[in-house]
């Protein structure tokens, strides 16, 4: 993560990036509960939440590709996608963990990154900063991750396919959950520096 600015390039609400934000919000909660179906005595359907999860990152592509292609960068568009992306996230957590295919101790190190982030949001807001961009070291953890919870669904049963989807999985999880904490660490001293370089300014 990186505290800078990026120009907003338009007011309107209603762009196809940020509608394309927008669905993938709405897909959250139907993929959560097509993780957990099978938890509640309905069918297991990890094949259609793989779908869903797949769209979803074709269109995170696309909302920032078409928004600043088409000069649309909006402030909505700033808090839509990386919340579609952390609420994706957390839903995957939430499932995987439910259904014992993610330990608890893999969720509560991503979890407690994320608190620790939202810590250091707060003491931004106070000190007069915008929230943050997400940089390229970000966007790395939050790619393995959203190959790794696939794989992972993917890997739940037996077979050659699914050992094959375990190995992979885990070796995504691994690297994301480190890059991870990377950025988290890095943003943290960027978010120490400013408080500083406020208080000498004082």
């Amino acid at each position: 993560m990186e505290v800078q600015e990026t120009r907003v390039q338009t007011d309107r609400v209603l762009t196809i990036p940020n509608i394309l934000s927008m669905a993938r919000l709405v897909g959250v909660p139907l993929f959560l509960w097509l993780i957990l179906w099978p938890e509640f005595g309905g069918p297991k359907s990890d094949g259609w939440a793989l779908l869903i999860l797949a769209l979803s990152g074709v269109t995170d592509y696309l909302d920032g590709k078409l928004a600043r292609h088409w000069n649309q960068v909006s402030n909505l568009g700033r808090l839509l996608d990386p919340a579609a992306d952390r609420l994706y996230i957390l839903s995957t957590l939430v499932g995987l963990t439910w259904r014992g295919i993610l330990p608890w101790w893999i969720t509560g190190v991503l979890l407690a990154r994320d608190l620790m982030l939202l810590v250091m949001v707060g003491i931004l807001r106070r000190h007069g900063y915008p929230p943050p961009q997400v940089n390229f070291l970000g966007k790395a953890a939050t790619f393995n991750l959203m190959y790794a919870f696939p794989l992972l669904l993917l890997s739940d049963g037996s077979g050659w396919l699914q050992s094959l989807a375990a190995i992979f999985g885990w070796a995504f999880a691994g690297w994301g959950t480190t890059l991870y904490w990377w950025a988290g660490v890095l943003y943290v001293v960027q978010v120490r520096r400013l408080v500083r370089a406020d208080a000498a300014a004082d």
